[in-house]
């Protein structure tokens, strides 16, 4: 009977290369679990170089007879790079790409008993492979950084699904082609059986299809006559096709999700559904601190719903490379819009480099096609120059691979070949005040509008620490606001995604000297800084009330002790200001300096304060009382304290209950508040953890409170209660329990979708 399982667990770990280790050399293995990182870094200050190095990860898989009896193979969500898989010393597979899947049949090489499955894999920056040749301004960090799953199969199985659907707005047609691949001869005719679900998974149809011979694919459609739901950004609906296979002996089935949706990049912009939606996008690296790209399904998901539900974003670019499959799972359960691109960062190498990346880019493709949250295919290496040849055969390779999307090719150069469906720019032309964007044609050079995107912007031009100072941080805020603004302005541009959403680890040659990009408009624990505010204030205030000044309301934080300009990111209608004497007076959104903006922000500043006593020389410094209004409906309300004091410290965690050996993780947050409840810009303590023995901190297990905040993910082990202890030199001593469970089953159902 088919079946999978998860192998994450039980693995041995050693440095350097060797396919046949002897037993010594085994016995003085690490034993880790998945995913895994095969160098955990400091978060700032490390030698990158240590990544550079070959590692070997070790498996001893059992085999009985009924387990020969069946074609066994590995499948590699994710594992960097330059993978090779060996059984009892015989190479089975080789996958160089450290961003795709790949499997690994065991079968020809398996016997009775125990088998040594090798995995060596280099964290080498070979030149050969992409995205490396060049200077790269992200770190790539080795490891089985994704699930490993074993899949019991009989002669054949059912590789992949392709889900199609075409005229969704009138009556959705849907095609389904099944990918089969054969591992032994089939005799007999083969029936194959595709049910089609509905959102709420009732079967809406089903059809039967007969095989005299075999066939490497097979095509079947599916018209919906009434009631389609269509997936979108608010209703995120999802259908399911799953496909079952039996022949004489032999069994399988695979299933996928899928939407429908009508996408475009047209010149008037982005239409969804024949809807135009501004794009407000954010750039995501994969990347966490300490542990690299070694997170699991949890802290993915996690990471969609705070770009889409915590701060509001409609869509993520993968920059740059595919991400986790547990990731975009989630942003199609979420309605999060995702523009997918191929590894790579300025450099193009030679003749077989590219070959790769076209390999890159046919992975990318067959993995994915069917999330409907993917709007676009990245298809051109970022930043890079053109190349007439490679990149007309990375278009035309996407385009026969999925006819339903569009493709686009981030660049950074004014005048560049345009091969791609949509001309995708990173604007980074505000620094020095005179311009917020370019204007399309300007930057395409072309006689007529085109699609265009805006793929990166502020970042570098402006890095900045959650730790600055309040006018560097108004800065921040003020040049968010001004390309946002921009960009909305303009309906020949599509939206404008924002570089980028959390700090992280780089090379030598770029950050801060630390070793950090200090780009985001998070931390890399993923705590906002006041320019995350820029974005969530932009939803409507029935998905989330926002009320952020970008202040930390101390007399003497800003130079001469001014305490204008007040910035206040809001989607509120009119803020209200209360002093303690008794003066109230209200204030407005500043159309004026931003009139494109959904959700222009409320600046107080010398012009519209007249002789309102909020704070300056000659005024008492005292507490504020801010209340954001929709209607005459108070909606939200803020006390700033004139004189802080350390009151409370908050620990959260994202969740409690925790999967057993799976990877799965929480992150915990730890802030020191005010009598007020907000945070405390400038405290800082020391505190160290304690955990139960089936739980792990994820770094060091002693960190400072750096601008009033800590942060740590903890990972889950065995089933059972655990705790996390906190020890304050400030405050006591604070506990969470967190539940450990296992999953029912072991085997799940076999879904490659």
């Amino acid at each position: 009977m088919p079946c999978k399982t998860l192998l994450n667990n039980h693995w041995l770990f050693l440095e350097g290369h060797a396919i046949s280790p002897s037993s010594s050399d085994l016995s003085q293995a690490q034993q880790v679990d998945l995913p895994h990182n095969a160098v955990d870094i400091p978060l700032n200050y490390f030698d990158e170089t240590r990544l550079h190095r070959d590692f070997s990860y070790y498996y001893t898989l059992e085999c009985s007879e009924a387990d020969l009896s069946q074609f066994m193979l590995l499948h590699f969500a994710g594992a960097l790079s330059n993978a090779k898989v060996y059984v009892n010393g015989q190479l089975v597979a080789e996958h160089s790409d450290g961003y795709t899947p790949f499997d690994a049949l065991l079968t020809p090489q398996l016997k009775l008993g125990a088998n040594l499955i090798s995995v060596l894999l280099s964290g080498v920056e070979n030149p050969a492979i992409p995205p490396f040749g060049g200077a790269i301004d992200y770190l790539c960090f080795p490891g089985i950084y994704r699930d490993v799953t074993l899949h019991h199969h009989d002669a054949a199985r059912i590789k992949n699904l392709k889900v199609q659907s075409q005229n969704v707005l009138a009556q959705p047609l849907i095609n389904v082609d099944a990918y089969l691949q054969q591992f032994a001869p089939i005799s007999g005719p083969i029936e194959l059986v595709f049910d089609l679900y509905d959102p709420a998974a009732e079967l809406l149809a089903s059809q039967h299809l007969r095989l005299d011979q075999w066939a490497d694919s097979v095509n079947c459609q599916f018209n919906l006559t009434e009631g389609a739901l269509l997936w979108d950004c608010d209703n995120p609906y999802l259908y399911q096709i799953k496909v079952s296979l039996s022949a004489q002996d032999c069994l399988d089935s695979c299933q996928s999700r899928f939407g429908l949706r009508e996408a475009e990049f047209r010149t008037e912009g982005f239409f969804l559904n024949n809807q135009r939606l501004e794009i407000i996008g954010v750039n995501r690296h994969q990347s966490y601190p300490y542990v690299g790209y070694a997170m699991g399904k949890r802290a993915q998901q996690l990471d969609a719903e705070l770009i889409k539900n915590e701060q509001g974003f409609n869509l993520v670019r993968t920059s740059h490379y595919p991400q986790s499959p547990d990731f975009l799972d989630r942003c199609d359960e979420l309605g999060l819009l995702v523009f997918e691109e191929i590894a790579g960062w300025q450099h193009i190498g030679d003749e077989a480099w590219q070959q790769k990346s076209l390999d890159n880019v046919r992975a990318m493709i067959q993995r994915d096609w069917n999330h409907p949250s993917i709007i676009l295919w990245g298809v051109r290496i970022n930043e890079s120059p053109d190349n007439h040849e490679f990149y007309a055969k990375t278009n035309r390779l996407a385009r026969q691979l999925d006819p339903t999307r569009q493709t686009g090719g981030v660049r950074c150069i004014q005048d560049s070949e345009f091969l791609e469906d949509v001309y995708t720019m990173n604007d980074f032309v505000l620094g020095d005040g005179s311009k917020n964007l370019r204007s399309p044609q300007n930057v395409t050079g072309l006689a007529k509008p085109v699609p265009y995107l805006v793929t990166e912007y502020a970042g570098h031009m402006f890095p900045t620490k959650r730790t600055d100072c309040e006018s560097w941080q108004i800065e921040h805020v003020m040049r968010h606001l001004k390309v946002l603004d921009a960009s909305h302005a303009n309906p020949n541009i599509s939206g404008a995604i924002t570089w980028c959403l959390f700090d992280y680890n780089t090379h030598r040659d770029f950050g801060s000297g630390d070793k950090v990009c200090y780009h985001g408009i998070n931390d890399a624990f993923r705590m906002p800084k006041f320019a995350a505010s820029v974005y969530a204030s932009q939803q409507p205030a029935s998905k989330q009330v926002v009320l952020k000044p970008v202040t930390y309301w101390t007399r003497g934080e800003r130079p001469e002790a001014k305490p204008l300009p007040l910035v206040i990111l809001t989607n509120c209608e009119r803020v209200e200001i209360f002093m303690p004497t008794g003066e109230c007076k209200s204030f407005f959104a500043d159309r004026a300096m931003f009139p494109n903006l959904p959700n222009p922000p409320v600046v107080i500043d010398e012009w519209n304060l007249g002789d309102f006593p909020l704070g300056d020389w000659g005024y008492a410094w005292n507490d504020l009382r801010i209340r954001g209004y929709i209607g005459e409906q108070m909606v939200e309300e803020l006390w700033l304290a004139a004189s802080t004091l350390p009151s409370r410290l908050l620990v959260e965690a994202q969740t409690q209950t925790l999967l057993a050996k799976q990877g799965d993780v929480s992150r915990v947050t730890i802030q020191a508040l005010d009598q007020n409840g907000l945070l405390l810009p400038y405290f800082k303590d020391v505190l160290s953890f304690e955990t139960s023995a089936n739980l792990q901190v994820l770094g060091p297990k002693v960190l400072s409170i750096d601008g009033g905040v800590a942060a740590l993910w903890v990972r889950a082990y065995d089933e059972g209660e655990a705790f996390l202890k906190i020890h304050s030199q400030t405050f006591a001593e604070q506990q969470l329990i967190f539940q450990i469970t296992s999953e029912t089953t072991e085997q799940l159902e076999v879904n490659h979708g």
